[in-house]
């Protein structure tokens, strides 16, 4: 009786298919078993369906948190699936006989054994001066006899190498699959065993697999879906281990096997790597092209091999068309050899609820375009177009923002905010769109969520809400529930909000809140929001602000910049809505500006507003400067009242001499001690202004000192000098302990 045929394979290459398929021609098996779960039969008529454009991946998951997942990417040259093509095209049953998946997601991860096989491919590389890829692409990809050669190099690397209990496992598993099917009546030699090259002795060898040892293993409430893949995924580059370096260069080398042969490969990539070149703004003369095939000729017999392999093909490249310099060619190498394919499936191939849905809305809201691996951008207007006959054509981009929105929501990486481009127009939403497999996948593990996306991410708000503890986070929650267009998620998380908001809250907390709220109602119409039940909310928390803002004021240096900030978004708050009480925050502005026995720099920063709003006159202005900036006022108070002064409308405070004329005095009447004290913190109240605002502030300070404007700004925005920098550097150990 004889044995089934082994035909040891590399995952994704191109010869080993090309072979594979000849093979399976000349024995013509009564059945094809292929290296993979077993468990997953049922995937292999979309596989073999017309509408399937690989790359495409197997995804198996485990159905309860925390999610594993593992992937199983195939190419069109993927020698199991041209086994499984070639087994439809022929009418032969095909099945998958390694473990399946649902061990796999129950099996403890192995640590990664990297001793034996990384030495050999190391030693590999030190004897032929090449690397790993180079080397297989020379003596495997280019070989007559694949078949031979490659289960010669899986024996030899076993022998050498120490087996994992993963690996044992696996093929006692396949073994007992190949047994059963000859307890079946197959006949042993009938039987063709597709598998990497690495265990045909193994099968050969090992025994199978018993009932109870099958029993006892592991297994994890799991379910897999078939998924769209990308060149770039199956490279290396992107970290997968069982990848080739170059996907698309490894695709022209399939279909140079099944047209012309290999001897044709050579001028195919470098006629695509100069149409890239060229794309991207370069110039390449066709005598260029021709100069490199000739050149990776001469350098493929001097290398020793049949037919150019890509490194000779870069060199020859480099050579002509890049004169020389490996960077003039880096985006067309990247675009000829990784590539920008994207697989599809058809209608109707199964899919988690969620993934269908996902699929739908990009139908629907006509998103599919960007579904690439090139980044994309998409400009949306949120407005209503009354140009238009249908209420899906005019609100169209509306429910985009909707979609996208709850993608972000579900942390599935496919779209990304962008900040917008407005100062006060809110119809505006800018996005980067990518596709990514990883996308996919959190996709898939969404569908724990929910079955559709909205519900998924009504699911994910529910959930956040519920877990809030502090207003602001409940704020974010409700804010994102209405950006995504979900009422109903709204209203729980402004539940949960109007619960916590009894208790006291920090005031950052409470201005940070009311902002997001103030969004809401500003944005409401626009979004076709019912904002009413947000107004008496905001109004709560506005006067509380009120009442505590003041107190808040009485900090140290160190919190004045969280108390300064929330002032501000009250502010913009009282702005925004009329129906709050506006005397009421005025009077209490003019009232910390006024107050001495506060943190100065919240003193400056309520004037600043005041100056803003147009509520402060000259004169004003002009008193405080010359009460806060007089010697008798301490160094650091004066700094500080400054710094929250220029916290607001630089450019008003700019163009007034007259303030710049005040602190050039205060600074003269201040003695070194103190001249260094008041420095500290007004480096730190110019460390944001703009070079330009810096220059025009200089030059304000020749008028002052009757120097030419132009000349003295040269002079004080140029580079200290080495006493004036040691100067500064002292300041870095400037001693706050006693403020």
């Amino acid at each position: 009786m004889g044995e089934p045929i082994y035909f040891g394979v590399r995952h994704l290459s191109p010869a080993a298919a090309f072979h594979l398929r000849q093979a399976l021609d000349r024995a013509r098996p009564a059945l094809v078993l292929v290296e993979g779960p077993s468990d997953l039969n049922d995937q292999m008529r979309w596989l073999c369906d017309p509408g399937t454009a690989f790359p495409v991946a197997i995804l198996a998951y485990t159905k309860t948190p925390p999610v594993r997942t593992i992937l199983y990417p195939l190419s069109v040259y993927s020698p199991e699936v041209q086994a499984i093509l070639w087994a439809h095209e022929h009418h032969v049953p095909c099945r998958f006989m390694d473990l399946p998946s649902d061990v796999f997601l129950a099996l403890p991860e192995e640590e990664a054994q990297s001793s034996a096989t990384e030495s050999v491919y190391g030693q590999l590389e030190t004897l032929t001066r090449e690397d790993h890829d180079t080397f297989w692409e020379r003596n495997f990809e280019q070989t007559g006899d694949y078949h031979a050669a490659c289960n010669t190099f899986g024996r030899e690397l076993r022998r050498i190498s120490q087996d994992t209990a993963e690996n044992t496992l696996r093929e006692a598993y396949m073994k007992r699959v190949i047994t059963d099917a000859v307890a079946d009546g197959i006949p042993a030699e009938k039987i063709f065993c597709v598998c990497g090259a690495f265990h045909v002795e193994g099968l050969k060898s090992n025994t199978p697999m018993t009932d109870g040892e099958a029993s006892r293993l592991p297994r994890a409430d799991s379910a897999a879906t078939l998924m769209p893949y990308s060149d770039y995924r199956l490279s290396t580059r992107s970290g997968y281990g069982a990848g080739n370096k170059a996907p698309a260069y490894f695709h022209l080398m399939w279909d140079a096997l099944n047209g012309e042969g290999l001897e044709s490969l050579a001028g195919t990539y470098l006629v695509k790597l100069a149409a890239a070149h060229r794309k991207a703004g370069n110039l390449v003369s066709s005598a260029e092209v021709i100069e490199a095939v000739r050149l990776a000729q001469t350098l493929c017999r001097m290398r020793g091999s049949r037919y150019p392999c890509l490194q000779d093909l870069k060199d020859a490249a480099i050579t002509t068309m890049g004169h020389g310099s490996l960077s003039e060619l880096a985006v067309a190498f990247a675009d000829t050899e990784i590539g920008t394919r994207i697989g599809t499936l058809p209608e109707g191939v199964t899919r988690t609820s969620v993934q269908a849905d996902f699929y739908r809305q990009l139908k629907k809201l006509k998103l599919e375009r960007f579904r690439t691996a090139e980044l994309q951008r998409l400009d949306l207007d949120l407005r209503e177009k009354l140009n238009v006959k249908s209420e899906d054509a005019a609100l169209l981009d509306l429910r985009r923002s909707f979609f996208l929105h709850r993608l972000r929501i579900l942390d599935i990486h496919f779209a990304q905010s962008l900040r917008s481009r407005q100062d006060s127009a809110n119809w505006g939403e800018y996005w980067e769109l990518r596709w990514t497999p990883e996308a996919e996948i959190e996709v898939v593990e969404s569908s724990l969520l929910g079955d559709t996306i909205e519900g998924a991410a009504a699911f994910a708000l529910k959930e956040r809400a519920d877990q809030a503890s502090s207003i602001d986070q409940a704020a974010a929650i409700f804010q994102d529930a209405f950006l995504s267009g979900m009422p109903a998620a709204a209203a729980h998380a402004l539940s949960v909000l109007q619960s916590l908001s009894v208790d006291s809250a920090a005031l950052t907390q409470v201005a940070a809140t009311a902002e997001k709220l103030s969004l809401v109602v500003r944005y409401g119409d626009l979004r076709r929001f019912d904002v009413s039940p947000v107004i008496p909310l905001i109004e709560q928390l506005f006067l509380r602000a009120r009442l505590t803002l003041a107190d808040g004021c009485n900090c140290d240096a160190k919190a004045a910049g969280d108390v300064t900030q929330a002032m501000d978004l009250l502010n913009s708050v009282a702005l925004n809505h009329d129906f709050l009480d506006q005397d009421a925050w005025i009077s209490l502005l003019e009232t910390i500006s006024d107050r001495d026995d506060l943190n100065t720099k919240c003193s400056g920063f309520a004037m600043a507003i005041l100056l803003e709003r147009g509520l402060a006159a000259e004169e004003l202005l002009s008193r405080e400067v010359s009460r806060r900036l007089s010697p008798g006022v301490p160094a650091e108070l004066g700094a500080g009242w400054f710094e929250g002064l220029s916290g607001k409308n630089r450019y008003a405070l700019i163009a007034r001499l007259s303030l710049w004329r005040y602190l050039s005095d205060y600074l003269d009447s201040l003695d070194e001690d103190a001249f260094r004290r008041a420095l500290v913190f007004l480096r730190r109240a110019f460390a944001d202004f703009t070079p330009a605002e810096k220059s025009d502030i200089a030059e304000n300070l020749g008028e002052i000192w009757g120097l030419n404007a132009r000349q003295a700004a040269e002079v004080i925005m140029g580079d200290p000098t080495a006493e004036e920098q040691a100067l500064l550097s002292e300041l870095d150990d400037f001693d706050f302990d006693d403020i």
